[in-house]
């Protein structure tokens, strides 16, 4: 579970944080449960709409929205709201703040002349304790037109404190509008015990095993759905 809470005198402007899995991405809706491949001759194959990992994923933790309408033009970001100013906080006031260039050097994020920005969060978040949330880009959305960076906060510790999500610009060409709403991080709560590893070669039990579900996969449909989801 994860509690999120914002100031009260921002409640009434702020799009509220959501659940993944109530805010699927329209394209994951729209898209054709099958369609004909080219490659195979026109063939019909399923389509990523029945790859339920994926679609797991797009559904797990909480997304965190964009505050408010950014208006992207000729390179440049700007936006119409003016929040009130809060006397008895110190967060900032702007949806969008940017880093410099430099703070990128020596990392793959250096892309060219693409916009290191941050993404600006007014809504605290915390855990219960022993737990951290993991802050990624929403997760198989590639159709946005940044990427925001991964990190892991101790939420539980942190939890008076606002965590921001610097992003990587990374559609140079995108002019318009980015919605206010729009998914800008997507959180999962974490234990935070230490990840073990064991490794090891499977035995005759483990491969027979694993040969009869790699079976029964490619031989019906919905496997992993019906027996293997929680």
């Amino acid at each position: 579970m994860i509690r999120a809470r914002c100031h009260p005198a921002l409640e009434p402007l702020l799009p509220k944080p959501q659940l993944a899995s109530g805010a699927l991405p329209g394209w994951i809706r729209s898209m054709p449960a099958e369609t004909p491949a080219e490659t195979l001759r026109g063939e019909r194959v399923r389509t990523l709409k029945h790859c339920a990992p994926m679609i797991d994923a797009l559904s797990m933790g909480i997304l965190i929205p964009l505050a408010c309408d950014l208006e992207v033009r000729n390179g440049e970001i700007s936006w119409d709201w003016d929040p009130p100013v809060l006397e008895d906080d110190l967060i900032a006031r702007a949806p969008i703040g940017l880093h410099v260039r430099e703070q990128a050097r020596g990392t793959p994020f250096e892309i060219g002349a693409n916009a290191f920005v941050k993404f600006m969060n007014f809504w605290t978040l915390s855990v219960p304790e022993g737990h951290s949330i993991l802050f990624t880009h929403p997760l198989n959305r590639d159709d946005l037109p940044f990427r925001s960076l991964s990190g892991v906060v101790d939420c539980d510790t942190f939890a008076d404190g606002y965590v921001h999500f610097p992003a990587i610009w990374t559609d140079g060409a995108f002019s318009g509008v980015l919605s206010k709403g729009t998914p800008v991080a997507q959180a999962l709560a974490i234990p935070r015990a230490a990840q073990g590893l064991d490794l090891g070669v499977m035995t005759s039990e483990d491969i027979t095993r694993s040969r009869t579900l790699q079976a029964s996969l490619g031989e019906e449909r919905g496997v992993y759905r019906r027996k293997f989801r929680h």
